[in-house]
Order: structure tokens, then C-alpha cells, then sequence
């Protein structure tokens, strides 16, 4: 997800800054829309920095990330699902 979404988002966006036609870098313009494309790619990142921050503060406060260590320890398939994962036949 973040090699697709994260990596190729940014690459894109700055890509318009440099080759978009007319107002590009390479083609025809300055620094002024690369300089637009960086500070969006900026504001993008912070904004789902903070919405991801928010939303993983509130899960943990209310339902938690993780199981307690007693469910851990006494198997997390039983606990949490009623069944075991590997039920292996006694021979």
C-alpha cells in the first residue's frame, strides 16, 4: 500500500511540477508549480499524518490494538474466534 499509494502519489504529484506543459519546469515554467505541487504533496502527508494519529489515539482509548496477554498467552484463536487454529489429532 504505501509503495503504491504513498511512493507513486508523491512521485506523480511532484512530476506535474516538473513536466506539466506550460507552466512546468522543464516545459515553458519556473519553480512556481513545482513549488504549488511540493506544498501539496506537504499538506496531503500532514493531513493524513494527523486523521491517522486521531483515529488510532481513539481505537486505542476505546477497543485497543491489541488482545489482553492472558488471551495471548491461552491462544488467540480460541479466545477471541471459539476455535482452535491447528487442532491436531492425537495419534
Amino acid at each position: 500500500m504505501v509503495a503504491i499509494h504513498l511512493i507513486a502519489g508523491v512521485v506523480g504529484t511532484l512530476y506535474l511540477g516538473f513536466f506539466a506543459t506550460g507552466t512546468g519546469l522543464f516545459l515553458g515554467g519556473g519553480f512556481e508549480q513545482l513549488i504549488v505541487q511540493f506544498i501539496s504533496v506537504v499538506a496531503v502527508a500532514g493531513y493524513s499524518f494527523a486523521v491517522a494519529l486521531g483515529l488510532g489515539f481513539l481505537i486505542e482509548k476505546t477497543i485497543g490494538f491489541r488482545v489482553k496477554n492472558e488471551d495471548e498467552i491461552a491462544g488467540v484463536d480460541l479466545v477471541v474466534h471459539g476455535e482452535e487454529g491447528y487442532a491436531m489429532a492425537n495419534d
